[in-house]
């Protein structure tokens, strides 16, 4: 009765957070008008049929294949149907921004002109020499701006550079454009043009020196990143004997049998990492060597890279983050659903069946896929089974939205600094709940804690938003990531035969 309890509770905490996430959107996207509401409803559209099918699944009624295929269908119709009217809608709006805009411009012109002394058309204040900006060069980069692009009111020193405070004029990309051309034109490639939201909640331009430009790999820390690689070639191993029931670092000669699970474990982080490198080579981004984070538990817990080029805005610092684990949880999602599919009776795997207690999503594919089977106490499995129950963890891991992470990455790029700063505190104060269960969450809020706490550095367009699609998948990815995470109650895993 108690777990029966427990378990009603949990459903009702989980629609509870899906319901204040789903009120949260809709609160950013209102004040943005039919706009906005018709980009929440793509949001709501394509996380729906998720919801749906596990919420179905907790109450112990499970959807076939055919069921499940239905819902991403019709899902995907409509998501396609409102895209179509927000692109109608967003050529309307983007019409009468232009006319109010030109209007404005016009009326601005009539009254600098009207002005009766030369400072009251140039509102500026003047500093000679900013920290390191000589006086001519601060003199060209003030002529980029204009009446149409983006109108100075005040200047300010910052750091190595000058802070442009003023009003934008237009749409925020096209002036961004506009003015990095004018600044290239004027003085090469000398400075950055860092364009981001102010204290006051309005765009204001940052001009920086290319010497505060992220820096190169010493050769300590390279020394530094192939150490951590071959601690964690011995680390996957030792995973891989621990999952076979003996301990690798005590029985070397058993290599041989620890090797399919390593393998597999390095062709995931190996995959993780080219996702990342291969979206950053379509921007020519450039990323530092990998840094891998050694675990005796399950082998690695990734590895953090840093950019080594200022992005040029956080469209590109989504597209980059969410690559590697899409890459890895794609390739683990094959493993596992190849590895349930070829798993038999005296596969070289016996798991027991709690194990697929221990994942929302695993235990949900392997019910489907294995059916009556897991009621028995062990079940055999194929090697691949393991080594994509592993790579799913790591991706999951690794979007948690906190830091430097690549979840901390996408809820930079989606919803700014500002949110990002909030996740990464509630996410390690769940972290430190939890390790009260497991000792891994512990090691990893540490490794947050120490290594990833830090936002992204702002890219070079702060201001520009990636669009609704981008949005829905960071949604999408975090939605899998906890599903992948959460584990299933006893009682609950009894109900849907799992156990």
């Amino acid at each position: 009765m108690i777990s029966a309890v427990s378990d009603n509770s949990l459903t009702f905490l989980l629609l509870l957070v899906a319901l204040g996430i789903l009120v949260w959107g809709f609160q950013r996207a209102r004040p943005y008008g039919k706009l906005g509401i018709l980009a929440w409803l793509q949001s709501v559209v394509l996380m729906l049929p998720w919801f749906l099918f596990f919420g179905l699944f907790s109450f112990g009624i499970y959807l076939n294949l055919a069921g499940i295929l239905f819902l991403l269908v019709v899902s995907a119709g409509v998501y396609i149907a409102l895209g179509r009217q927000l692109r109608v809608s967003g050529r309307d709006e983007l019409l009468r921004q232009q006319v109010a805009e030109r209007l404005k411009q016009r009326q601005d012109v009539e009254e600098a002109f009207a002005a009766e002394s030369p400072e009251a058309a140039t509102p500026t204040s003047s500093i000679a020499e900013p920290f390191g900006i000589p006086e001519e060069e601060l003199a060209d980069i003030k002529s980029i701006f204009g009446l149409d692009t983006y109108f100075i009111t005040e200047t300010l020193p910052y750091q190595e550079g000058v802070v442009f405070k003023g009003n934008l004029r237009g749409d925020s990309d096209r002036t961004y454009e506009k003015l990095s051309e004018k600044l290239s034109e004027k003085v090469g490639d000398r400075y950055r043009l860092f364009f981001v939201m102010g204290p006051e909640n309005k765009p204001i331009i940052i001009i920086l020196p290319n010497t505060t430009d992220p820096s190169t790999l010493t050769a300590g820390r390279k020394v530094l990143a192939i150490a951590l690689a071959i601690a964690t070639i011995f680390t996957s191993l030792e995973a891989g004997g621990i999952f076979q029931g003996f301990d690798w670092a005590n029985e070397l000669e058993r290599w041989p049998e620890a090797m399919p699970i390593a393998a597999g474990l390095w062709t995931i982080l190996i995959a993780h990492e080219l996702g990342h490198w291969w979206m950053a080579n379509r921007y020519n981004i450039r990323l530092s060597w990998p840094f891998l984070l050694p675990t005796w538990q399950i082998g690695a817990f990734g590895a953090i890279t840093r950019f080594e080029s200022v992005l040029p805005n956080r469209s590109v610092l989504f597209d980059i983050a969410f690559a590697g684990p899409a890459v890895s949880g794609l390739l683990s999602l094959i493993f596992l659903i190849v590895g349930l599919s070829w798993s038999h009776p005296g596969s070289l795997f016996q798991l027991p069946s709690q194990f697929f207690q221990g994942s929302l999503l695993v235990g949900t594919l392997a019910r489907g896929i294995l059916g009556d089977v897991l009621q028995n106490s062990l079940v055999d499995v194929h090697p691949l089974t393991l080594i994509g129950w592993l790579g799913l963890v790591l991706s999951a891991i690794n979007i948690m939205p906190a830091g430097q992470l690549d979840g901390g990455r996408i809820v930079q790029a989606i919803y700014g600094r500002k949110t990002v700063g909030i996740t990464t505190v509630a996410t390690l104060i769940v972290l430190g709940f939890a390790s009260f269960v497991t000792p891994l969450a512990l090691y990893w809020a540490i490794a947050i804690l120490v290594l990833q706490r830090n936002l992204e550095r702002p890219s070079l367009n702060e201001v520009a938003e990636p669009n609704d699609a981008r949005a829905a998948l960071a949604l999408l990815a975090l939605f899998l990531a906890i599903a992948t995470l959460m584990p299933l109650t006893p009682s609950l895993a009894g109900r849907l035969g799992i156990g």
